[in-house]
């Protein structure tokens, strides 16, 4: 397996599990080591006795060092920081940052089936995110914005899915899931947004429904 390919699943594992932070929570303990771990296990040159080197070739092995542990660095700082994008809500600096790592994950998965089941992850990251807007003094526009990415991506990655995998059993597990967040809301919201909610669950509960 080549690097370049390594790395790409590499990124992929972490944004997989950035993604399924609870929204304002933190990254597990055994995370935060392992990509510690990762970050710090880079194939640095091993020093030879400088007595035994000419100037120039211990001037050319500190170069790759440096420059090693430069990327090092800065792989961390975008791990860091990736950890407040994905606790990001809708009106935050750093949300379009997530929906474009969220984009990114669902372009590069491998078939329909997975596709799907990205994209109805970002559904039920989109349930979550209204929760935690109507919270807020500023929920109306986002809340209406937010509510209709999240059907959006459910009707996506449903038809991914029925496609890929009919009769799936994750269709019906997603819409019990989606119902038991959703369905809370509904005296939260004002008219025009009921509406949103109201239509979206007609929708799921024919998903969860038996054949």
């Amino acid at each position: 397996m080549g690097r370049a390919r390594i790395r790409r699943e590499r990124l992929l594992e972490h944004l997989t599990e950035l993604r399924g932070l609870p929204l304002g929570g933190a990254p597990e303990p055994a995370f935060r080591e392992r990509l510690r771990t990762q970050l710090l296990s880079g194939e640095l040159p091993s020093e030879e006795p400088e007595a035994a080197e000419h100037p120039r070739r211990r001037a050319a092995h500190r170069r790759p060092l440096l420059s090693q542990l430069a990327t090092v660095g800065l792989a961390a700082a975008m791990m860091v920081s990736s950890f407040a994008t994905y606790q990001s809500v809708p009106g935050d600096t750093l949300y379009p940052l997530k929906r474009a790592a969220e984009t990114t994950l669902v372009r590069l998965s491998s078939d329909d089936a997975e596709r799907g089941e990205r994209e109805l992850d970002s559904a039920k990251t989109r349930a979550r995110e209204v929760a935690t807007l109507l919270g807020s003094s500023e929920d109306g526009p986002l809340v209406s914005k937010t509510l209709k990415d999240m059907e959006e991506s459910t009707r996506s990655g449903i038809s991914r899915l029925e496609r890929a995998e009919p009769r799936s059993g994750k269709i019906k597990k997603f819409a019990r899931d989606q119902k038991k967040v959703v369905g809370p809301m509904l005296t939260q919201l004002d008219d025009s947004q009921l509406a949103q909610a109201e239509g979206y669950l007609d929708y799921i509960d024919g998903l969860a429904a038996p054949h």
